[in-house]
């Protein structure tokens, strides 16, 4: 019996986490959905409302990480309120162009290739920029405009 109660314990101790990771798991997929359904409903503007808070970047022409692509592109970026837009419209030229450039300079012409290359330049972006507005943050970037070309 003595030899057995080892076995025994490690059995149950065993049985014991499985049964909290299957709880666990059951919770967060409920949780997550409840989670999705309350921020999609908080997240959900009207037109006018984007509008009002949405800055845009227009025509910034650059040579990409190599100096033989060039990329022409527009983004879009959509801020939290009406008065960080004010803010940001503020600094656009002096700060942030500046960042987006210096960006662009780093990147490789591959890395823009595909959505996901996309994606992953305006979530750069968006960490880069919300650490250098005074207040607020930027919520998305979005590409509106995107020409890229060998030289």
């Amino acid at each position: 019996m003595k030899r057995m109660l080892p076995w025994m314990v490690t059995m149950l101790l065993a049985i014991t986490l499985v049964a909290l990771v299957i709880i666990m798991v059951i919770n967060s997929m409920n949780g997550n959905s409840e989670v999705n359904n309350e921020s999609s409903a908080v997240v959900r503007l009207s037109a006018d409302e984007i509008v009002e808070m949405t800055s845009e970047l227009k025509d910034i022409k650059t040579n990409l990480a190599g100096r033989d692509t060039v990329v022409a592109i527009d983004f879009a970026f959509q801020l939290d309120s009406k008065k960080t837009k004010e803010e940001f419209e503020k600094i656009k030229e002096l700060i942030i162009k500046p960042e987006v450039l210096k960006t662009l300079a780093d990147t490789k012409p591959e890395d823009l290739e595909g959505t996901k290359g996309k994606d992953q330049l305006s979530a750069k972006l968006l960490d880069l920029i919300n650490k250098k507005i005074p207040e607020g943050k930027v919520i998305q970037v979005d590409i509106t405009n995107f020409i890229m070309q060998r030289i």
